[in-house]
């Protein structure tokens, strides 16, 4: 199920990207985004098991630990994916504010005036 919807996520995003609105283009880079860190969370094995800390005493852990490095991943991929978001949302306003409009098709028409 879970990769049924990173294929989706994945289309959506591409679809999105494609089209010539600035919003669908943010809206496709952050589907992208949610599709990489589902990808990179399904990749690395999905087991049921303790949180990855060892006790002080040293004892021997009973049951499977989960991997602590997807996770860790997964929370950059989310960290980084907040920035490229923020800083598209940046552009897109300044580029409003100079052409007033978010269509590309558009600005080929304010070139000529």
């Amino acid at each position: 199920m879970l990769s049924i919807i990173t294929g989706v996520l994945y289309t959506a995003g591409v679809y999105l990207l494609l089209r010539r609105s600035l919003v669908k283009l943010i809206l496709g880079i952050i589907f992208l985004s949610n599709a990489t860190n589902l990808l990179i969370f399904i990749s690395a094995g999905m087991t049921e098991g303790k949180p990855a800390f060892v006790a002080k005493e040293g004892a021997e852990q009973t049951g499977q630990m989960a991997d602590p490095l997807p996770q860790a991943l997964v929370l950059t991929a989310i960290v980084i994916g907040f920035g490229i978001v923020a800083f598209t949302l940046a552009l897109n306003y300044k580029y409003h504010k100079q052409t007033g409009t978010y269509d590309l098709d558009q600005v080929k028409e304010t070139d000529k005036v």
